[in-house]
């Protein structure tokens, strides 16, 4: 009997699991023994035949070229060849005198009629694929454009099922926004942030935990803050599925992604590293351990070398003015009842701002309304077209962002509140601190600490400051008046500070690398002695 090699193929696991294989197996030897061919090899693929480059096939051809078998037996044509190449691929063996049969359509390829059907059934498979291909495409962008993701769901979301919008996984969806969050702090490495999250349990579809690389896609994709980017394609759509992380956490990790901030290792943790600025030349001052016990920092400048404080009595002077930021109930109470107040007539307030809002958005689907009419027009190119539309997208996102946040607690005095409670809870938080959790701490209410000579002299952020201030003013002891008073007094202190900020359009005072001599209220306290 000629020996022969069989030829049979499915296009993914879903089929291998079915019975294709076997019924394509079957007639091929119930083909083979009615011709007298013996199969002495089995070459089985599950792949699509659309593209060319399949590892089986090719391995086949390679092993009929050598001459192992006469000739290979394929259920049919668009089994072994959906696309030219390859039927040309087996052209060229036939045409060198290996067999080829088909099962299922016993087409003679000796003769000129045979050849040219196979030729026809041959074209008509590759655009059968195309046409596949073609809609297959209509059907993805489509979803695109009505804002469902028609691929499987990220890490963070779950499927719902076909044309339905994904949704936010209960489970997994707070480590997505821890991710964010922690690495927008820029304290962390890839490696640093997998090994936390890890920790706090979070593990992939597989049950694994997530890989750098894996990590990085999650940082980097556009889905979380509620749009879809396609990267082959270099478009980006609208998504109806609810965002895991604002707009302006997602722009800030992506400044860190993309190196432009420098993520600094250390070697000593000290407190106030990097914090603490001779107040005579602007230099900062260097953290160091002396006897393995006391923390001093040090100007190391040729014109101030006397400059050095224990790291104790800047924690003691810092801790002094934290606790000057502490409200008693009493006061709390009332200023509760200002933005009670407040609350109560919050509708028209909240209108307005979510009107202006909204004139913005409405502004913005214009825009993007009006590029798409150019592009139609062949005003712009593609390019173009895209980059402006991802642009439009983000700002979109945004304004997005802004109305879900206006509530009652956005308004004057409810912000107003939200800042007198940070400034209450300062203190206390930051006496049962880790020394990372310090440092955040600082980094909320203070703006610049100095070092002149021997003394501390640090300066608290607003309206912080305005209130140290002013409990100073109350001559060192109880605050005069009523809790009524002092609770106006100090509601006034902080949307004062809020409009001054607003009307000049500047953001938090920002560390420095030289800072003046700071012109701050302070505490009294003994000169500690040079050391």
């Amino acid at each position: 009997m000629k020996p022969y090699f069989g030829y049979i193929r499915v296009s993914d696991k879903k089929q291998e699991k079915g019975v294709s294989l076997e019924a394509q197996k079957s007639d091929i030897e119930k083909f083979a023994a009615q011709r007298g061919f013996h199969v002495v090899a089995w070459f089985v693929e599950v792949q699509t035949a659309a593209k060319a480059g399949r590892g089986v096939f090719l391995g086949m051809l390679a092993r009929l070229e050598k001459g192992e078998a006469q000739g290979v037996i394929i259920h049919k044509i668009d089994r072994g060849a959906r696309n030219l190449e390859d039927w040309n691929n087996l052209s060229r063996l036939f045409d060198r005198g290996i067999d080829v049969q088909f099962a299922h359509e016993p087409i003679d390829l000796k003769s000129r009629g045979g050849r040219l059907s196979a030729d026809i059934l041959a074209v008509v498979a590759a655009d059968f694929i195309r046409n596949n291909r073609e809609e297959a495409k209509k059907g993805f962008y489509g979803r695109l454009e009505q804002g469902v993701y028609p691929l499987p769901a990220p890490i963070g979301y779950l499927d719902r099922g076909a044309g339905i919008p994904k949704a936010i996984d209960p489970a997994k969806a707070p480590f997505i926004r821890q991710a964010f969050e922690l690495y927008a702090t820029n304290r962390y490495t890839l490696s640093q942030l997998r090994d936390d999250l890890k920790a706090r349990g979070l593990r992939s579809k597989s049950g694994k935990a997530l890989s750098k690389a894996t990590l990085s896609k999650v940082l980097h994709n556009a889905f979380y803050i509620g749009l879809i980017h396609i990267g082959k394609a270099g478009r980006t759509f609208r998504g109806k599925h609810s965002p895991l992380v604002s707009k302006a956490t997602y722009d800030r990790v992506q400044v860190i992604l993309a190196d432009k901030t420098a993520l600094r290792s250390v070697k000593h943790d000290f407190l106030f590293r990097r914090l603490i600025t001779c107040v005579k030349c602007g230099l900062r001052l260097v953290g160091e351990r002396q006897k393995g016990r006391n923390t001093y920092y040090r100007c190391h400048s040729e014109t101030c070398r006397g400059t050095s404080i224990r790291e104790d009595y800047i924690d003691d002077a810092l801790q002094k003015l934290l606790r000057l930021l502490i409200c008693d109930e009493a006061e709390r109470r009332e200023f509760r009842d200002f933005v009670e107040v407040e609350r109560k007539h919050v509708t028209e307030e909240t209108a307005k701002l979510r009107a202006a809002l909204d004139m913005r958005l409405a502004k913005c689907s214009d825009r993007l309304s009006r590029l798409t009419d150019a592009y139609i027009d062949q005003m712009i190119d593609k390019e173009t077209f895209e980059a402006r539309k991802h642009g439009l997208l983000g700002e979109e996102r945004n304004l997005l962002d802004q109305v879900a946040a206006i509530s009652a607690s956005e308004l004057p005095r409810g912000k107003a509140f939200k800042k007198l409670e940070l400034g209450t809870a300062a203190y206390s938080g930051y006496i049962s601190a880790t020394v990372t959790e310090r440092r955040e701490i600082m980094g909320h209410v203070t703006s610049n600490f100095g070092a002149d000579g021997n003394n501390p002299a640090i300066t608290l952020k607003s309206p912080y400051q305005e209130i140290v201030k002013w409990r100073i003013s109350q001559n060192g002891g109880p605050c005069r008046g009523t809790p009524k008073q002092r609770a106006k007094k100090l509601l006034d202190i902080i949307i004062a500070v809020d409009q001054k900020e607003n009307s000049a359009g500047v953001n938090p005072p920002v560390r420095s690398n030289r800072t003046r001599r700071p012109n701050i209220p302070t505490l009294e306290s003994p000169q500690h002695p040079h050391v």
